[in-house]
């Protein structure tokens, strides 16, 4: 086995754990997140996916404060919705996001698919930051995420890690499910036992 697939193995592993774990809305989804972004990261820098090297750092910021957010008790915070203003304002960043850093990767680096490569980015961030606010909109975007990185990441021939996107897809639409269930019942706990 060479080192790029053990990589994409391990990396994948980690991912997949934390993923369902975030569905299930538990806390250690954030820690097993950070060991499987720093596999990611040097992986997708290994195969020119410099935007997707660049989130798993982001993702590595920001699974370490909603660890620490979860830790104090914001898991038990109640799962809620953005409104239609707020939605609106977080596309309009995503998509302004995506043209410049695309343009910037397009004509400073090598990078395969810039633009494609950057909507992951983007997109993730959003729902990134969604997740750690507990919005059920999470899901929408991460179904967004999961659609187009499932043929980028075939396209570079990282086949288990697209094959993985399939799944998140289908997690995602758990998520969305499970979360909006918990949201109609705001009274009793949304967290999973630790």
């Amino acid at each position: 086995m060479s080192s790029l697939t053990l990589l994409e193995y391990s990396a994948n592993a980690f991912f997949l754990i934390s993923v369902f774990l975030a569905a299930r809305n538990h806390r250690h989804t954030w820690t097993l997140g950070i060991v499987g972004c720093v596999l990611f990261a040097v992986l997708f820098f290994q195969v020119q996916l410099y935007a997707d090297a660049t989130l798993m750092l982001f993702f590595i910021g920001t699974s370490i404060i909603g660890w620490q957010q979860w830790q104090r008790g914001a898991s038990a915070e109640a799962i809620s919705r953005s409104s239609w203003s707020q939605l609106a304002l977080y596309l309009l960043i995503a998509v302004a996001t995506l043209l410049g850093y695309g343009a910037l990767l397009h004509l400073h680096t090598d990078a395969y698919a810039p633009f494609v490569d950057s909507a992951v980015l983007t997109f993730s961030v959003t729902a990134q930051l969604l997740l750690m606010k507990r919005r059920i909109e999470t899901w929408w975007f991460w179904l967004i995420v999961n659609s187009i990185a499932v043929p980028l990441y075939a396209s570079r021939e990282l086949m288990l890690t697209s094959m993985v996107y399939v799944g998140f897809w289908i997690n995602a639409c758990y998520g969305l499910w499970r979360w909006h269930r918990e949201l109609n019942r705001p009274c009793q706990s949304t967290t999973e036992p630790a």
